[in-house]
């Protein structure tokens, strides 16, 4: 029931066009996958999500553990029919919250103690039963429990946590009970190139059906996370897809796949719809600008997504402004417009074997800016 097939490789970098194969149908990679932290891609339906283009979703183990509960989900038919979405779904371990929630958890060997960011109330996630945890929701990927690794940190922190982490990817996949839900293991080590390496020497012996970068987009310059992906993802098995966790800005997607990145996720095109920023072909668009006040133009030219084929600049500023409700929603559909469409156009450019001249194509229109009329 689970399978990934490598279809196609760019002959000028490490871009790759592949087919993952789960339970509930077929992801074309590489792929940029919206985040539903809490059962839902937030103010959109599962329908408007689906017709965006979006072939795969996330849900948080963490959060839905704690509302409504795994237990309660599993009995009303598990994460797919509880919120009617019908395609794959890949479900994070929990780790990216041992990060996010430093002030109100505590780590030790058998796992993290978490202090309810909702009711105070205490929550205990070990390895097992962050598997239990996922088990029970059913999504098709699950992702082995970790420490999300700040930046900066010491060596000696970075390898105490890589070594808790290999430890514990062993421990999920001893708890692995589900065969038709694939697991991958996540390679820490936070900036530290040796110990990403023995991370993922590691984790490969282990064989899990794919592999996760993990900790960045944490607050180190891009530099450093390209050159942790240089180093990395060379060393990860050939025939198993490669996810690069929780990093999302364009020029980010475009330079993973160059670097061998099959699968991303992130919050960045939901969130930044919420705040006012929309993402073009040339860049970013601030709706909240007076420069919009009477622009009846859509916020991208020639883009087919609803928001741009019904709407102007000057609406959508005015919804913003306005606080109206139906702003997000319209920013939202836009932005993971744009982003689906990213890697549609990714992915036939990896199988033309035109990938180098599609990257140079999209810097050259952000350098050049927004086109101006005739």
């Amino acid at each position: 029931m689970w399978r990934f097939e490598l279809l196609a490789q760019d002959g000028k970098s490490r871009a790759r066009r592949g087919r993952i194969q789960t339970a509930h149908g077929v992801v074309e990679t590489p792929v940029f996958m919206p985040v539903g932290t809490q059962g839902t891609i937030k103010s959109l339906s599962p329908d408007e999500v689906r017709s965006l283009g979006a072939q795969i979703i996330l849900g948080n183990t963490y959060h839905l553990s704690l509302r409504p509960g795994a237990e309660r989900i599993a009995r009303l038919g598990g994460l797919h029919a509880f919120m009617a979405w019908p395609g794959p779904i890949l479900t994070d371990s929990g780790g990216f919250q041992v990060f996010s929630l430093a002030t109100i958890r505590r780590i030790d060997e058998d796992g993290v103690t978490f202090q309810s960011h909702i009711d105070g109330s205490r929550h205990r996630i070990t390895p097992e039963r962050c598997m239990e945890i996922q088990e029970l929701l059913g999504s098709d990927i699950a992702m082995c429990f970790d420490e999300c690794t700040p930046y900066p940190v010491t060596r000696e922190y970075a390898r105490a946590s890589m070594e808790r982490t290999i430890r514990w990817a062993q421990r999920c996949r001893n708890a692995w009970k589900r065969r038709d839900q694939a697991l991958f293991a996540i390679v820490q080590g936070g900036v530290f190139a040796d110990l990403r390496l023995e991370c993922a020497e590691a984790l490969k012996a282990m064989d899990f059906p794919g592999y996760a970068v993990g900790s960045l987009a944490v607050g180190e310059p891009k530099e450093i996370l390209l050159e942790v992906l240089d180093t990395v993802v060379p060393e990860l098995p050939v025939d198993k897809p490669r996810y690069l966790m929780g990093v999302g800005m364009p020029e980010d997607l475009i330079e993973g796949v160059r670097r061998g990145i099959d699968m991303f996720d992130c919050v960045v095109p939901t969130r930044n719809a919420r705040n006012g920023m929309l993402f073009t072909s040339w860049g970013a668009v601030q709706i909240k600008n007076s420069r919009y006040t009477d622009d009846p133009r859509p916020i991208e030219p020639g883009c087919s997504c609803y928001t741009c084929r019904k709407f102007s600049r000057a609406y959508l500023r005015h919804l913003f402004m306005a606080r109206e409700l139906l702003a997000y929603r319209l920013n939202s559909i836009h932005n993971l417009h744009y982003f689906l469409r990213l890697m549609e156009a990714v992915r036939e450019a990896v199988e033309q074997g035109r990938f180098e001249a599609f990257r140079e194509d999209f810097y050259r229109r952000r350098r050049e800016g927004e086109p101006i009329d005739d």
